[in-house]
This record gives structure tokens, C-alpha cells and sequence, in this order.
């Protein structure tokens, strides 16, 4: 992996997918594309702020050289989005409308952070929705896709979510006991998720992957991110 583009890099999974790619041992050249400033480009993390994400395919075709990979940990809430509408506009139209960008530059590795248990076929909005989102993605035929499927995420967040809290505290507890056992199956920490997206991803570019599709599991989030 000589390069790569990082979309939602200022997420709670894309921040840890950033952290991870900047300790690639051969140090790529990541782009960043962002809405706002969030911190000041270095030789090899190049920050690429366009707050009108509707040119952010346009941006990442005219990336050069073209990166090896896109990574996507684009995502939203309703809450946040104001509507499910909109937070559909973000999570699947913008999603995507960037796969298809890349596929369209040459990228020959797409990698999608998606969510555990979603299905085209669920009754229930984000789940078809997030299912949906995956069918699409794969009809691209993009060479190497992958897509990372994390159960409960485990990390901090600047916005409170009770649900979410609740869980995390319950896998907290539970894990004192045994993480492999108690929740390795259903929750994973972000920073694991991370490095697996990243690991996933330098697996496809240096070839030690098959062409097609790898649907990264629960199970392989902690083998890549945790052992790895």
C-alpha cells in the first residue's frame, strides 16, 4: 500500500483507522478528505478539507498519484442528520456515489466499515438500509472489496447515546471476566477495528488476498486488529 484515501476519518472507527494507517511500517501517503480543518497536513498525511461533500468524488478522482485504497467509515445518525432521509442521502447515496468514484479512478481496493446482523431483507430502516448498502457495493465489482461488519462499537464518544452506553458498560463488565468468551463475539473495541479495516486492506494490495469480495466478520475484526 502506497497510498490510500480515508473517508469519515474524523469518526469514532475512522479516527482509529487513521491512527492505524499513519503506523504502517512503509508509511503511505493518506488523504484525508474532510468537511472542515481538523488538523495541519505532514509530508505523509495530506488533511483535504471540501465542506460541500457532493464534490468529494470529483476530489478523489483527481487524486495524484491515484491512491491504492479507499477506505469508507462514512456514517451518520438520525438524530444528527435530522431525518432518516437524510442520514440515508449520507450513509448510502454519498457512499456510494464515492465507491463508484473510486472504481471509476482505478482504485483496485474498497474497503467499507458496515455494521454486524444488517440485511437488504430487515424490516427495520438502518438495518436495510446498511444491508442495502453493502448489495450495492458489491454489484460494483470493485477487485478487492472488503467489508468490515463490527458488532457493538467500544470506544468514546462526544455525544452521549444512552443505548450504546448501557451495552458498553455491560461489555466493560463482562470483559474483565473474558473477552474472548463474553464478548469478543458481539463487541469489539474501536481501536481493534481500526487496525483491522487498515490490515484487511494492506493484505489486498500486497496480493495475499484473492480478488473478490471479503466480508470481515467479528471474528476476523479480532484477528486482524487484536493478534495482528
Amino acid at each position: 500500500m502506497n497510498s490510500a484515501a480515508l473517508i469519515g476519518g474524523t469518526g469514532l472507527v475512522g479516527f482509529q483507522i487513521l491512527s492505524a494507517l499513519q503506523k504502517v511500517r512503509h508509511e503511505p501517503t493518506i488523504y484525508a478528505i474532510v468537511r472542515r480543518d481538523v488538523a495541519s497536513s505532514t509530508a505523509k498525511t495530506k488533511y483535504i478539507n471540501e465542506p460541500d461533500s457532493a464534490k468529494w468524488g470529483s476530489t478523489l478522482t483527481n487524486l495524484a498519484p491515484r491512491p491504492d485504497v479507499l477506505i469508507s467509515a462514512l456514517g451518520t445518525t438520525r438524530a444528527q442528520a435530522g431525518s432518516f432521509a437524510a442520514q440515508r442521502a449520507i450513509d448510502y447515496d454519498l457512499n456510494l456515489a464515492l465507491a463508484k468514484s473510486a472504481k471509476d479512478a482505478g482504485v483496485e481496493t474498497y474497503v467499507l466499515i458496515s455494521s454486524a446482523a444488517v440485511s437488504s431483507k430487515s424490516m427495520l430502516p438502518y438495518s436495510k438500509m446498511k444491508g442495502e448498502l453493502e448489495d450495492a457495493i458489491k454489484a460494483l465489482g470493485i477487485p478487492y472489496t472488503v467489508i468490515v461488519k463490527p458488532g457493538l462499537l467500544m470506544g468514546t464518544r462526544p455525544d452521549f447515546r444512552a443505548p450504546e452506553a448501557m451495552l458498553q458498560a455491560v461489555a466493560k463488565g463482562l470483559g474483565k471476566i473474558s473477552k474472548p468468551w463474553l464478548t469478543d463475539w458481539w463487541t469489539q473495541d474501536v481501536d481493534v477495528i481500526g487496525r483491522a479495516a487498515v490490515a484487511a486492506a494492506q493484505e489486498c494490495c500486497e496480493g495475499t488476498r484473492e480478488k473478490g469480495i471479503w466480508i470481515v466478520e467479528q471474528k476476523d475484526i479480532v484477528r486482524l486488529g487484536r493478534h495482528e
